[in-house]
Formats: structure tokens, C-alpha cells, sequence
């Protein structure tokens, strides 16, 4: 028996040296809690005893030893309690009679079970407590001790939380929990192990990994754990970890559980769980369960952090090294699998429970399955044993280093025996093998077409009584684990929607199966998820059903099939993985597409184009550009020359080589690709094709990143008109050309009516493609930027578009990713805003992590990198850094001149604020020699009268000022101010600022590539 103190809350004196021991079964562990708690509240000092009842020990002995523990005992009574050692009822009785009757007054009892008990355990008098709620079950407590009437008294322990009632759940209560294993047996340590780590890890620092090899029953022991200490928890949730995208969907899942506010986009959701489980809001309670993490490097980046608690199950101990504390599973000690094969097939003796444990090694799968086939046979444990030893060759070689071999030769014999007495439930679970082991989304076989099914297979899945006889069979002997049910309705746990296969059960039967069966079964699955395949990746709605195909390609080893429908398949799911942003494990699969296709389809065959197409696409949106820059040019060598330079698929590489340009800041060859592409889709496709109305979008994308901006908004004007006419106004397309439009604007410094377009805009973004799409979350940047140029700056104004950034940016980190190029754009100018309006540190800290995330994901000498450094030298001067700004400031505009050239407007606005560093520092000569420079050149770039032009032309008064030629300073001044009146007004901020002399300066914003 082991023991433990729990807090005692304050009585009076009479009841202060009352004692009550609670002594309770681990399952029971809840019970124990809450009458504990109880019991406190009523002034009594409580001691918890949990029972184990050691086989070695005699039960009276153990009895008497429990006479020791202090005041009275209340014994918490249920089946396991009795069932822990084992022992038999008969020896229960016995023992009860002989220690407990005797001394009646000192015991009692609380019964929570309705499953038969010892009759002996009448002497406890145990009070009822099932089917009761929580106010009769505390009176019946207190009745059953005598303190009824006792008035409760109040805790000086303001921080314990009151126990929830044992039959009550958590809030967020995950229905994919698996069914709690009513023959689970010890593990007491492991349990009180894991429990007393999370209890004890700081905050965000609550992950524990229940480490082992395939069968020790890891997943058992984690569902133990959660039925255990459920009621410590406000939310409980279960994701099947073993691929990265279903681990994506399931706690994505998890949002609406959450009530959190989002679109239907599960990555949206995704990044909303993470964020909320952080924060601890609504819930700072929480347990997440990663079951069959196998691949640490492929998840380890989305395990939440925060007030709450992860238990992963895994093979691999490399949790270890991703801030988990690791805690080996090993098989069970002999006294623990000898209860549990007697609760699995009661007819087996001890002895004879002995010496299957020893035949096969006390593996928990291993035992369950074998005991469970053995209670309904009539072949004795010996002749069992006789069969494991002769049945498999044992110079065999083993499916996996992780099996024992004891495993393999029972399965063995299990299987002949399922082909004996249930051929369709082999047939079954042949076919379940070529899908992935795990959750198995059985439900496909079934509405799938069966015209070109083999005739044994088609009879399986048509025939709804022979498809429920081989479920019934597999659950019979803990095949498919009837605890890994998820359907709630009868109907679904005889039918069998989604199925739980173990990987060891997996590899055995696929590695067994004769070839040609392999061949049907194989081609069966293949056509299950053809027929499943929406066929539509862009679409959002479609991608909760792609993340469920997806982790199945490679065990229906797709890549290998030359079936058109499969191989559309394989496209359209690398399509889904970019649109979701799933990269990592799209370029995973986008890789082996290349290399396996080659081989299978020939080096230049069309299909190698198109995944090579799509997986370019992936490593673009990781900012791989040098390796799809280089992909795409291999493609435009080799399609050119054979399919024709006005070919889709060649136009479609070079349109993709124009982006990694573009990505590069390789601007003035992206315009040379993006102005062939134009004519030659027009002549080649027509001029009304979606790809031509593409490739001119993206001429209008290169000519404003290379500060062409009058350009570039004729450019999107043409297009936008196009789109309305060809495609409707409110096409997704057609309200990205809005946008662009709108951008160009005030780009071009027209505020006003950019925002009144942009607003319109945004509203019809967010109907189309959802507030967490890219383009909606550009377009509302756009228009915050919009509504700050358009000129009031009193502090309720300036404090709502801060929030508004802030807002947007939190949900481009949430929705698109915190390396994201959209939520780097966003970031630069919250940064920015931050800066203007005093939040120094806060606008110091993000400005910082844009340059580092920047420096990684660009190559050196980016104007990405220039610009954001040189947004930073402003902050440095703010907080009276002025020689560094000084330095930094000079140094981006060199960086950008070298990048972009002299005239780009991001090299003037460069070269505007180091005029102003100049004159901090006491340069007045050379600030307005930059400042004479930077005016004329932004004059014949972008106008007189374009916003920058006029913070030059202010600037550069104020450098004449330094250097006592008033009266040219007076004259420069006045035409600037009269300039900026006409445009802006003279209640316009900007007018303001200038007439009071307060220097104009630029921030750097990087634009979508």
C-alpha cells in the first residue's frame, strides 16, 4: 500500500483530530478525490491510501495492515478493487470475514459500481453512490460517517479548486477518446509518474512522452491516465499523431470546441488553438494527447505550449530532445499480466495464466489478443504453447527490430484461425493494411464503386451482414481494439466507419500476404481513394476531406501507380498541401513524386513536369527560392524545345520563374519574362484566358516592385476590367485586381480614394475567400494605410488603427504563419505605427524580429533587408541612439541603391531619412547635399507633388536652415506647403507637421512578391 497526505482544511476544534483514511482502487482515484475533498470541507483530516493488493502478500495480512492506517477507513467499493493482485471472490469473502467483521465500526463503505462485488463486502455497509448526483451523494457521505449535519467550513486555501462530482466531464470533452479498457491491469507507477512531472513542470514546460516498443499498450496506458485525472482538466483532447496532417486537422478541430471566432480554413483554425491554448483562454486547464508520434521532427514545431498539459505516446526517444521528460513503457511485470489474462479469459487458472505470460513475454498486445481467442476455445494453455513453438520457423526474420518474435508466432496462429472460421475478416484486414496504420477511414471501401472489384471483395463491401460478421470478428480478439470506436451509434460500432489498426498488427499481415492479393487488395484501396478525391484543391471546403486521403498515399503506394485517376490524385493533393500551407510534408511527398515518376514514367514525361511544378510551388512557400528557381529553369529548358515555347505547361514554368525572380529582388528579369508571357498568352490562349489575365496581373506586380507605380496601376486597371467583364465582379480574382488597383493608389499617394475602393473591397473579400485568405489580409492592411494617409491623427483615430494592426497582425501569424511573406508585411508596419505614436519598445522588439526572420529567408543584400533596416535606424534615433542610427541608416542606403538602383522610390526614401541622420549628427553640408539630390530625383521619378517628393522638398528647408540660407529655405518651404495644401488640405497631418517644421519621414514597406 502506498500513502499520501492531502492539504487539510481548517475545523473546529472538536473535529480537528478526527481522521478518515480513504482507501481506493487507482481507477477509482476520482471517487477518492472528491469524497476526500468532501470530507475536508467538513472538518475532518482525510488520508489517502491507494490499494494495490501485491500478489505475494497474504490478503488478510494486507487487511491488517490497513487496520494501522488512522481513524476510520472508508473503503471506496468497486469491481477493482477486488480485482487488484488478482484474487479470487472465494479468498476476498474469507479475508473480509476473518479482519473486517470483527471490527465493523472502524470500516466503511461507499459503493460506485454496479458490477458484482465480494458478498462479504456487506459488512462495510457501503452506502450507494451510483446513479446519484452530487448534493445526494454528499449527504449520503456524510450520513454514512455520521457527520450529517455538520456545517461545512470554510478553506483557508484559496487556490485548491473543488473537485468535479466523478460523473461529470470536462468542458471540452474530445469524442475520439478512446473507450476507457475495462481490463486495464497496474502500471500504478507509470501513472503516478506522469501525474506528479505535469504537476510539477513549469509553465509551458508540461509535456511528458510515454515512450516504448510496438504492443507494450502505450496508448492504453495515456487513455488510463485521462479517464484517471479527467476532472483536474477543463478540456481533454485527442489527436492521432502518426502524420503530420492529420495531427493538423484534429487540433484544428479543436477551435469551435474552444469557441474561438474563425473561418473555415482548418489552418486558420490551427493556428487559433495553438495561440489559445498558449495564453490559457478560455481554458488555462488543458490536456492534449499526441497518440503514435512516431516522427518527432515532422510535429514537434506544433505541439502547444502554455498553461496546460501534452502526454505523447511514441517509438522514438528522440522526444527527448524536444522538451519533453521521457518515460519508458516496458511489457508488464509478470503479476500484472497474469491479471490481466485472467480478466481476459477468466477460464485460464493462475498457473496456466503463468506460463502463457512467460510464452509471450508478458507483451500486453500480445497477451490481449491470444487470451481473448484462448477463453473461447477449448485448447488447453499447453497445447497453445506447443503450437506457438512449432508454428513459426524460428530462425524467421522478424517484421521489426521493435517485435519479439513471441509476437509474430502468435499472430501467426491467430490469423490461420480468423482464415478458418472468418475468411472476409481477413480479406478486410488485408485491405485495411494499405492504408496507413491507425485511424483507418474504412468508410471509403464502402462508398466506393465496385464495378472492377474482384468478385470476394465486392461481396465484402456490398454485403452490409458480411461486412458486420468480419468487424464482429476482428473486435472479437482485439484486432481492430473495439476501444478505438469513435462512432457513438450502435449502428456505426457494427458497421464500422473508421477503424483503429496497430502498426505491429499492420506490418505482419501486409509483409505476409501473398502477391496476389497484394496486387487486388492494393488496387482496391487505390480506386477507394480515387473515388474519394473532391477534385478541387483550391477550394476550402474540399481540404478537410484531402487531409484525410493524404496520409494513406504512401500506403497504397500511389507513386507506383501509372492509373490517370491516381496520379490526378497524387497532383491535387500537392495542390491541397500548398494551399494550406502544409509545405513540409507536401515537399516530402512532391520529392518522391519527382524521383519515382521519373523512373516509373521516364525522365521527361509530362506528369514529372507537373509535380515538378507543384513542388516548386511548395518550396516557394517555404522561401526556398534558389532551389525552385532552379527546378523552374530546368522545366523551361527542357519544355520549350518539347512542347513548344507557347505551350501551358512551358508558359506556366516561365510564369513560375518570373516569382522566384521576383522573390529574389531580380526585378528588372522578371519584367523581361512577365512582358514575352503577356503577348504570347494573348496570341496563344487568347486574351480572355485565366492564364493571360494572370500573367498580366503579375506584369503589374514586378512593375510596382520596381517603383513603377503609375505603371503598374494601368497595368491592374486593364486587368480588373478584364476580370469584371470575363469573370464577374465578385470572382476571388477579380477581387484581388481591386485590390491591386486600390493598392497602386495610394502607392501613388491618392488616400482618399484608395480607401474609399479598398473599403468596398475588404467586405467582399472577406464573403469570398474568408477573413484568414492572404488577399483579404493585404487588402485590410491596404485600407488601414489608407485611412492613416488620409489625414486625421487625433488619439482616438490613431489608437483604433493601431488596434486594427495589431488585430491583423496577430491573425496573419494565427492564420498564415509568423514567417509568413504576408504576415512579414504586416509585421514591418505595425512596426512602423508603433514607432509613430510612442510604443518605442513594443515597435524595437518586432522591428528586430522582422530583419532576423528576413536575413533567413533572403539572400544578403535583399531590399527587403536594406528597408527593414533602415525602419530600425528610426526607432535607434527615437531612443537617442543617434550615432548608430546614423551609421545604420547609411549603410541601407547604400544596400538599397546597390539592390534597386538610385531613382527606385525605396532607395529615395532611404536616402530622405539619412538626410535627416545627417543633420542629427551635426552633417549639414552633407545632409542637404542628399536632401538636393533626393528632390530632384523623386520629382522626375514620381512627381512634385507625390508625398515623398514633398517630405524631400520639406527635408531639404530644413537642411538650408542649418546652414543659414534662410530666405532659400523660406522659399522651398512655402511652395512644399502650398503643394501639400492642394493635395491633402491644411487640416491634413501632414500639413500640420510641415507647418510646424517637424521633419517628414518614410518607412520602408515590403510588398507582395
Amino acid at each position: 500500500m502506498s500513502e499520501s497526505r492531502a492539504p487539510v482544511g481548517p475545523a473546529d476544534r472538536h473535529a480537528q483530530n478526527q481522521a478518515v483514511t480513504i482507501s481506493f482502487a487507482g481507477y477509482n482515484r476520482a471517487w477518492a478525490a472528491w469524497i476526500g475533498y468532501v470530507l475536508e470541507r467538513h472538518g475532518q483530516r482525510v488520508v489517502y491510501q491507494r490499494w494495490e493488493g501485491p500478489s505475494e502478500v497474504p490478503l488478510a495480512e494486507q487487511l491488517r495492515d490497513l487496520r494501522l492506517a488512522p481513524g476510520r477507513i472508508l473503503i471506496v467499493v468497486s469491481e477493482w478493487y477486488f480485482q487488484l493482485g488478482p484474487r479470487t471472490y472465494e479468498e476476498w469473502n474469507t479475508a473480509l470475514r476473518e479482519v473486517v467483521a470483527p471490527e465493523a465500526e472502524r470500516f466503511a463503505g461507499v459503493l460506485v459500481t454496479n458490477q458484482p462485488v465480494p458478498t462479504a463486502t456487506t459488512v462495510l455497509a457501503a452506502t450507494d453512490l451510483t446513479f446519484v448526483g452530487a448534493e445526494e451523494a454528499e449527504r449520503r457521505v456524510l450520513d454514512r460517517l455520521d457527520l450529517l449535519g455538520r456545517s461545512p467550513v470554510e478553506s483557508t486555501d484559496s487556490a485548491r479548486r473543488a473537485p468535479r462530482f466523478p460523473t461529470a466531464s470536462p468542458e471540452v470533452w474530445d469524442p475520439t477518446v478512446p473507450r476507457r479498457n475495462t481490463r486495464f491491469t497496474g502500471r500504478e507507477k507509470l501513472l503516478n509518474d506522469a501525474y506528479r512531472s505535469l504537476q510539477d513542470a513549469q509553465p509551458g514546460a508540461g509535456v511528458v512522452t510515454f515512450h516504448g516498443m510496438p504492443g507494450v499498450g502505450k496508448t492504453q496506458l495515456v487513455a488510463e491516465f485521462v479517464y484517471r485525472f479527467r476532472l483536474e482538466y477543463d478540456v481533454v483532447w485527442w489527436v492521432r499523431a502518426e502524420k503530420r496532417s492529420g495531427y493538423r486537422r484534429a487540433l484544428a478541430e479543436l477551435a469551435p470546441k474552444l469557441g474561438l471566432t474563425t473561418g473555415a480554413d482548418y489552418g486558420e483554425r490551427l493556428r487559433a488553438v495553438r495561440t489559445s491554448l498558449r495564453r490559457g483562454d478560455p481554458y488555462a486547464n488543458w490536456l492534449l494527447v499526441l497518440d503514435g508520434a512516431d516522427e518527432p521532427e515532422e510535429i514537434s514545431d506544433l505541439v502547444p505550449t502554455g498553461t496546460g498539459h501534452v502526454l505523447i505516446t511514441s517509438r522514438n526517444p528522440q522526444w527527448r530532445d524536444h522538451n519533453s521528460q521521457l518515460l519508458e513503457v516496458p511489457v508488464y511485470d509478470r503479476t500484472e499480466s497474469v491479471a490481466f489474462i485472467r480478466r481476459r479469459a477468466p477460464r485460464l487458472t493462475w498457473s496456466e495464466a503463468e506460463q502463457l505470460a512467460e510464452a509471450l513475454e508478458d507483451l500486453p498486445l500480445a497477451l490481449d489478443q491470444t487470451a481473448g481467442w484462448l477463453n473461447d476455445s477449448d485448447m488447453s494453455v499447453t497445447q497453445y504453447i506447443d503450437l506457438l513453438e512449432s508454428s513459426v520457423d524460428q530462425s524467421a526474420v522478424r517484421v521489426s527490430p521493435d517485435f519479439r518474435m513471441s509476437f509474430q508466432q502468435s499472430w501467426s496462429i491467430l490469423l490461420g484461425k480468423l482464415r478458418e472460421t472468418a475468411p472476409e475478416s481477413v480479406d478486410l484486414l488485408q485491405l485495411c493494411t494499405f492504408f496507413a496504420p491507425g485511424l483507418i477511414p474504412v468508410d471509403l471501401l464502402r462508398q466506393m464503386p465496385t464495378v472492377h472489384v474482384p468478385d470476394r471483395i465486392a461481396e465484402l463491401l456490398d454485403d452490409t451482414d458480411a461486412w458486420q460478421k468480419a468487424v464482429k470478428q476482428l473486435r472479437r480478439y482485439s484486432v481492430i481494439p473495439e476501444e478505438f470506436q469513435t462512432a457513438d451509434s450502435d449502428e456505426a460500432s457494427t458497421s464500422g466507419g473508421l477503424f483503429y489498426l496497430h502498426r505491429m498488427v499492420h506490418q505482419i499481415v501486409r509483409q505476409n500476404m501473398p502477391d496476389q492479393d497484394r496486387q487486388e487488395f492494393i488496387d482496391v484501396v487505390r480506386q477507394a481513394l480515387v473515388a474519394a478525391n473532391p477534385g478541387s484543391p483550391d477550394d476550402v471546403r474540399s481540404w478537410e476531406k484531402y487531409a484525410q486521403l493524404v496520409p494513406h498515399l504512401k500506403h497504397a503506394d500511389v507513386l507506383m501507380s501509372e492509373d490517370r485517376g491516381v496520379q490526378r490524385l497524387v497532383l491535387d493533393s500537392l495542390r491541397y498541401m500548398y494551399q494550406s500551407g502544409d509545405y513540409v510534408a507536401g515537399i516530402k511527398l512532391g520529392e518522391r513524386a519527382m524521383d519515382t515518376w521519373r523512373s516509373l514514367l521516364g525522365e521527361n514525361h509530362p506528369k514529372v513536369w507537373e509535380v515538378a511544378h507543384h513542388y516548386a510551388n511548395l518550396l516557394r512557400g517555404v522561401g526556398e527560392y534558389q532551389r525552385s528557381e532552379a527546378i523552374t529553369r530546368s522545366a523551361i529548358e527542357y519544355l520549350r524545345d518539347a512542347q513548344g515555347a507557347e505551350s501551358l505547361a512551358h508558359i506556366r514554368a516561365v510564369s513560375g520563374l518570373a516569382a522566384d525572380l521576383r522573390a529574389l529582388a531580380r526585378y528588372e528579369e522578371s519584367l523581361e519574362l512577365c512582358e514575352w508571357l503577356v503577348p504570347t498568352c494573348r496570341a496563344a490562349l487568347s486574351p480572355d484566358s485565366v492564364t493571360t489575365l494572370r500573367v498580366e496581373n503579375n506584369l503589374a506586380v514586378t512593375l510596382r516592385l520596381l517603383g513603377r507605380y503609375e505603371q503598374a496601376r494601368e497595368c491592374d486597371r486593364r486587368t480588373l476590367e478584364e476580370r469584371r467583364r470575363i469573370l464577374s465582379t465578385r470572382n476571388p480574382s477579380t477581387l484581388s485586381s481591386e485590390f491591386h488597383h486600390a493598392l497602386d493608389l495610394r502607392l501613388l499617394g491618392q488616400y482618399k480614394v484608395a480607401g474609399s475602393i479598398q473599403r468596398e473591397n475588404v467586405r467582399e473579400l472577406r464573403r469570398a475567400v474568408g477573413p484568414g485568405n492572404y488577399v483579404t489580409v493585404l487588402a485590410e492592411y491596404n485600407y488601414a494605410l489608407c485611412a492613416y494617409g488620409s489625414g486625421g491623427r487625433d488619439r482616438e483615430h490613431t489608437d483604433q488603427l493601431l488596434a486594427a494592426l495589431a488585430d491583423l497582425r496577430e491573425r496573419s501569424e494565427r492564420v498564415l504563419g509568423e514567417t509568413s511573406p504576408t504576415t512579414l508585411i504586416v509585421t514591418s508596419g505595425y512596426s512602423c505605427f508603433a514607432r509613430r505614436h510612442g510604443n518605442v519598445d513594443e515597435a524595437r522588439t518586432v522591428s528586430e524580429s522582422v530583419i532576423a526572420r528576413y536575413e533567413v529567408m533572403l539572400p544578403a543584400g535583399h531590399p527587403y533587408i536594406a528597408g527593414s533596416r533602415a525602419n530600425y535606424a528610426l526607432i535607434l534615433s527615437d531612443v537617442g541612439e543617434r550615432e548608430q542610427a546614423h551609421a545604420m541608416v547609411e549603410q541601407a542606403l547604400l544596400d538599397m541603391t546597390a539592390a534597386v538602383g538610385q531613382d527606385h522610390p525605396w532607395t529615395l526614401g532611404c536616402a530622405l531619412n539619412a538626410s535627416a541622420m545627417r543633420k542629427l549628427v551635426d552633417e549639414f553640408d552633407a545632409a542637404a547635399e542628399l536632401s538636393k539630390d533626393t528632390v530632384t530625383k523623386a520629382t522626375e521619378t514620381l512627381g512634385r507633388t507625390h508625398p515623398l517628393t514633398v517630405f524631400a522638398r520639406i527635408g531639404l528647408a530644413d537642411d538650408m536652415r542649418g546652414l543659414r540660407s534662410g530666405q532659400q529655405a523660406e522659399k522651398v518651404e512655402q511652395e512644399a506647403l502650398s503643394d501639400l495644401t492642394s493635395a491633402f488640405g491644411a487640416q491634413h497631418s501632414y500639413t500640420v507637421q510641415a507647418r510646424r517644421r517637424e521633419r517628414l519621414l518614410w518607412d520602408f514597406e515590403p510588398q507582395e512578391t
